[in-house]
């Protein structure tokens, strides 16, 4: 599994969240992103969490051609976008407020032979896990998810729920006080951590762990 903390000085075109469109290219496809800060707050703009995420999935971390992922608090769904646009079949989820608002983005910017490999449904951190199955998805990703700390425990836990010995995890995000770091403390029990340095952002790769099987 891997975390991708960044850089605020990282130079990668992240955008201004407060314009009402925000304008992307990514996969050879231009992404038109419908934001409103009013409407639904955090959930309605993209972070710039999800264009680092975006473009560390366009780099070629993982492959995406024919896996199953999940993007975890998607909010726009640019990230869970464009996994799909490479080739990955997305769950994209949010909670229930956030569906419509996401729905409405996620179809606009995906061509109608690409469509049917996303489908955007609800998913609060551990509480309705059951409409999942354990070690559903082969990849699982996040931008800036880690940022409330009364959510974390919710959020480990379907972390853990959601991957296998085989999943891949990937989260973006800007470290911006003690308790972040405190929540990749709360990694490590259940996975093991393993940091490296990046070109452009700091990449920390982390790899599930299994008691009895050791690192995978």
């Amino acid at each position: 599994m891997a975390l991708v903390p960044y850089e605020e000085t990282a130079g990668v075109g992240l955008q201004k969240f407060h314009k009402p469109l925000a304008t992307f290219s990514f996969a050879n496809h231009t992404i038109q992103i419908r934001q409103d800060w009013r409407q639904l707050g955090v959930a309605a703009v993209v972070w710039d969490a999800a264009v680092v995420l975006s473009t560390y999935l366009e780099m070629g971390a993982v492959e995406l051609r024919g896996c199953s992922a999940v993007e975890l608090g998607a909010g726009t769904g640019l990230v869970g976008i464009v996994a799909a646009l490479l080739g990955a079949h997305v769950t994209i989820t949010d909670r229930k407020v956030a569906l419509e608002f996401l729905k409405s983005n996620v179809q606009a910017n995906l061509p109608p032979h690409i469509q049917s490999k996303a489908v955007v449904k609800e998913l609060t951190w551990g509480q309705n896990l059951g409409s999942y199955s354990p070690g559903e998805f082969d990849l699982i990703l996040g931008a800036d998810i880690i940022y409330l700390e009364e959510t974390f425990a919710d959020l480990l836990q379907t972390l853990e729920y959601l991957s296998s010995n085989r999943s891949v995890i990937l989260l973006a995000c800007r470290i911006r006080y003690e308790r972040d770091n405190n929540f990749l403390a709360m990694l490590e029990r259940p996975f093991t951590v393993v940091r490296k340095e990046g070109v452009q952002y700091h990449i920390s790769t982390v790899f599930n762990f299994s008691p009895n099987q050791g690192a995978v």
